[in-house]
């Protein structure tokens, strides 16, 4: 039976993955949990108890070897597969996200732009035309993606994610103010930079009191 992993650990999975990238690139062939823990402020137990759940990478006493650590992790998260990805809404969002240079190097190949407007449809970005949504049912259907990055306005996420899930995409990052739903084998993501703002101000305002 699998082990049931709990969400918090794959969250830092990706963070202790950049980082071995980093050490491996400054040429660091050995790395320890307590090292890991203070560039990443987790405590090395809680580093050692993640990684304990996908095996034993490290030796007592002579800590992790950075390649092979990130190569494991590498395997683990998927990154050494190619992953196809559409993003749906060409707007100020969308657009950044569709011109990020960093997803082609980890693994995530954007095939495709989608957004409603006359005005974007037909023109291009980064040397992929913008596509009607209108067509994208249809289009996943003779070209299937992996994960859809969804930035469109928040009264319509809902029937676009249902499009996307219904066209067969497995994994959906929510960028909309609004939540959606999805079944229950489809991985979601919200990400609200605003709700991350407000629980930062938070902790402003805590400050600002005791202070």
């Amino acid at each position: 039976m699998p082990i049931d992993i709990p969400d918090v650990v794959i969250d830092r999975l990706p963070l202790y993955y950049r980082l071995l990238e980093r050490l491996e690139a400054e040429g660091r062939s050995v790395v320890s949990s307590q090292e890991l823990g203070t560039e990443l402020g987790v405590t090395p137990a809680q580093i050692r108890k993640d990684l304990s759940y996908f095996g034993r990478f490290g030796k007592q006493g002579r800590g992790y070897s950075v390649h092979r650590l990130a190569d494991e992790l590498r395997q683990i998260l998927g990154l050494d597969t190619r992953w196809r990805v559409t993003v749906v809404g060409i707007g100020r969002l969308g657009r950044a996200i569709a011109s990020y240079p960093g997803f082609e190097g980890q693994g995530f190949d954007i095939i495709a732009l989608y957004d409603a407007s006359p005005s974007l449809v037909g023109t291009e970005i980064e040397g992929r035309t913008v596509r009607d949504v209108s067509s994208l049912r249809e289009d996943l259907e003779r070209e299937p993606v992996d994960i859809g990055i969804v930035a469109v306005p928040g009264e319509v996420a809902q029937e676009v994610v249902d499009t996307l899930v219904n066209a067969g995409v497995q994994a959906i990052l929510n960028y909309t103010p609004n939540r959606v739903q999805v079944r229950t084998d489809v991985e979601l993501k919200h990400i609200n930079p605003v709700l991350f703002l407000q629980s930062m101000t938070y902790h402003l305002k805590r400050q600002r009191d005791e202070r």
